[in-house]
């Protein structure tokens, strides 16, 4: 294949993408098939001479489609959606075509300083004072592992970088259960221990008691423990929680130590102004985290992680050699420092497109419909016999029930197994409970209300 084959293919491909989007809605959501099945179209040998893009483009369209979970399909209401509006595909088309390695400024100019102008951009649509900046990473998971590490080093006095861990003193992070399993994998990675990851008690609203982070740090000052920072949620995976915000803070600047904020999926809400409340103290916090490709519409992968002072991270993070040094521009900001990759795609692009393509205005119309349309389904799920609304909506996510464990479970196979929707499952007080995230970009109220329809006919 060479260039004048990629015109061609990519017009096909186009329209290719044009008719699976137009006909997405008559797809079953998942896949329903089984492990091995996919992988059994496949050569158990990779071809030694080439194939022609004919043949290549057939088994595509043969195997992978009908093989695929279908994130975009507008009954997508399990996890969180990962969002990809025609802006942001449009812009994903160029960047692949361009193809760079935006790891320093000079490997890509464009790339360093349109995402400079994005952070700025968003953090002015979600109401955090001048004076945040940030960068563009893949996912929160990235993100957050980026602020532990930092709060490590600081707790060190950045020791660390050089002398390792070991015979150092025993660092303590705190994080309420509602936090994702990310902050929990960051800790491990970060050589913190998974039993230094402390999780304080939580009210009857589920949200982190700032009382008893207070108390938790105490004791292990008491302990001669090095408490080293604090992770706060702002909208949770499982029902949704948000820790109280502010409160939080003012204990943790009490005790000297660093605050991240996971506002992952709940984030974007912030674009309303009437929601902000939910995250009332954020810009009291060191480092917040949220993912444009959860809810605005930008293509995953995009996660923005705003800081409040970059030094600490570039200082925990930042390695320059030679081979890396702009010649004359030692100040230039080279976003690989304020990560953990060196090499970096070209984010930014799909985050102006979609948010010139839309405006706040778009893009606000659509939060407030997922929020609306939640609600509505819930209350007609409630109006159900058999099952009950567990936690109410936060935002666009509640959870439902039936009787016990194992008729939810069987509920939620079914509803899967039917193919019209995709509803995934957590764990909230020891209860297994069934999760509805509304937030595909492309959903219509229809879509939404289809929910309470597919859980009757297969209870009925």
């Amino acid at each position: 294949m060479n260039h004048d084959d990629l015109r061609h293919w990519s017009k096909v491909a186009a329209d290719w993408a044009h008719d699976y989007h137009t006909h997405l809605r008559d797809r079953p959501v998942r896949a329903p098939l089984t492990p091995g099945a996919i992988a059994a179209h496949l050569p158990a040998l990779p071809p030694e001479e080439a194939e022609t893009p004919d043949a290549i483009f057939a088994d595509f369209a043969r195997i992978v489609p009908d093989g695929m979970t279908h994130w975009q399909h507008p009954r997508f209401f399990a996890y969180f959606p990962a969002n990809a509006s025609p802006a942001s595909m449009l812009a994903e088309q160029l960047t692949n075509a361009m193809a760079a390695n935006a790891l320093i400024w000079q490997t890509s100019p464009a790339a360093t300083e349109i995402e400079q102008v994005m952070v700025r951009w968003l953090g002015s649509a979600l109401g955090l004072p001048e004076g945040f900046v940030g960068t563009i990473h893949d996912t929160a998971t990235t993100a957050t592992l980026s602020a532990v590490l930092t709060m490590r080093e600081q707790a060190l006095g950045f020791a660390g970088l050089e002398d390792g861990l070991s015979g150092g003193p025993v660092l303590r992070f705190y994080a309420s259960a509602e936090t994702h399993s990310s902050v929990d994998k960051a800790v491990r990675v970060a050589g913190i221990g998974q039993r230094n990851l402390v999780k304080v008690p939580t009210d009857a609203g589920f949200s982190m008691d700032p009382g008893a982070l207070a108390a938790a740090i105490a004791a292990d000052r008491a302990a001669g423990m090095v408490p080293a920072g604090v992770i706060l949620c702002a909208g949770g995976t499982s029902i949704g929680a948000f820790d109280r915000i502010a409160e939080c803070i003012a204990v943790a600047k009490a005790e000297g130590l660093p605050v991240h904020v996971d506002a992952a999926w709940a984030g974007s809400a912030m674009i309303c102004p009437e929601l902000r409340h939910l995250w009332e103290g954020v810009e009291g916090a060191d480092s917040i985290v949220m993912n444009p490709h959860k809810w605005l519409g930008a293509q995953f992968d995009c996660s923005v992680q705003f800081l409040r002072d970059p030094g600490p991270q570039v200082r925990t993070l930042g390695l320059r050699p030679t081979y890396l040094e702009t010649a004359g521009r030692e100040e230039i900001v080279n976003f690989n420092e304020w990560t953990v990759p060196l090499g970096r795609r070209f984010r930014a692009l799909k985050l102006w497109f979609t948010l010139r393509a839309y405006g706040l205005v778009g893009l606000r119309e659509r939060v407030r419909n997922h929020i609306l349309w939640a609600q509505e389904a819930r209350d007609a799920i409630a109006a159900l016999p058999g099952v009950q609304i567990v936690t109410e909506p936060s935002l666009s996510l509640f959870t439902f029930a039936a009787a016990t464990d194992a008729q939810t479970e069987a509920l939620l196979a079914r509803i899967n197994d039917d193919g019209r929707l995709y509803l995934t499952q957590t764990r909230h007080q020891g209860r297994y409970v069934i999760r509805v995230q509304v937030g595909q970009f492309d959903c219509r109220r229809d879509d939404v209300m289809m929910i309470a329809k597919v859980i009757a006919d297969l209870m009925g």
